[in-house]
């Protein structure tokens, strides 16, 4: 069975989604998992009620019986570290990109604009950060039609520490950039670190082993 298979079934079959897997140097397999998403009620939303988290000890539940399962299909590897998504983490599919609308996010066209640039972008550019969006169907969409999404940003030069800006300067105008996922070659939620409260849409759990016997936190 393939590597892929076994993964994905071992985490489902507890509860949680597959968000990514990777083969590192080293002999080391790192496995990335997450809960099952739902789009909040109205009423959690107005009560503020916070997205629930990936702890440790989810990690260290999905990492004995990844652990276990790999060993029956006799997969090698070294070292497995199961963990929640990053501040980086992927987005796959629909449903991850409703659930991060509003955030800001790195993507990377499978080709450049082209012609679809229309002189206000280079021709050549496949990579792309900006606030994701819902974009309004075109008139006469079918029903059945793939969402569009689409990233608003604008190019201002940042601002040099002690640097003053005029009050007088106009600011860059905002681009936006329409797509739908079949042509993404990557997106992902750009890793930024705001240390003036900004709460993550995740928290960190983590598990890491390397013979079976120990888990540190």
């Amino acid at each position: 069975m393939a590597l892929q298979q076994i993964v994905e079934q071992t985490v489902a079959g507890l509860g949680y989604d597959l968000v990514e897997i990777e083969r590192s140097a080293g002999g080391l397999l790192r496995v990335t998992i997450d809960l099952p998403w739902a789009a909040p009620t109205s009423e959690d939303a107005a009560a503020g009620v916070p997205e629930p988290f990936v702890t440790v000890e989810d990690c260290e539940k999905v990492t004995r019986q990844l652990q276990f399962a790999l060993e029956v299909d006799g997969v090698e590897y070294k070292r497995l570290e199961v963990s929640s998504p990053g501040i980086d983490r992927p987005l796959r599919n629909e449903q991850d990109f409703e659930r991060f609308v509003g955030a800001v996010i790195d993507l990377t066209l499978k080709a450049p604009m082209g012609a679809a640039a229309g002189g206000q972008v280079s021709a050549t550019r496949k990579k792309f950060r900006g606030t994701l969006e819902r974009a309004e169907k075109a008139e006469g969409a079918t029903a059945g039609a793939a969402p569009v999404w689409q990233i608003v940003w604008s190019d201002e030069p940042k601002t040099k520490p002690g640097q003053k800006v005029s009050k007088k300067r106009a600011p860059a105008p905002l681009h936006a950039l329409g797509f739908v996922l079949d042509e993404l070659r990557d997106a992902r939620l750009a890793p930024i670190v705001d240390f003036k409260g900004r709460k993550a849409k995740t928290q960190p759990g983590f598990s890491d082993i390397d013979d079976g016997t120990s888990v540190p936190d």
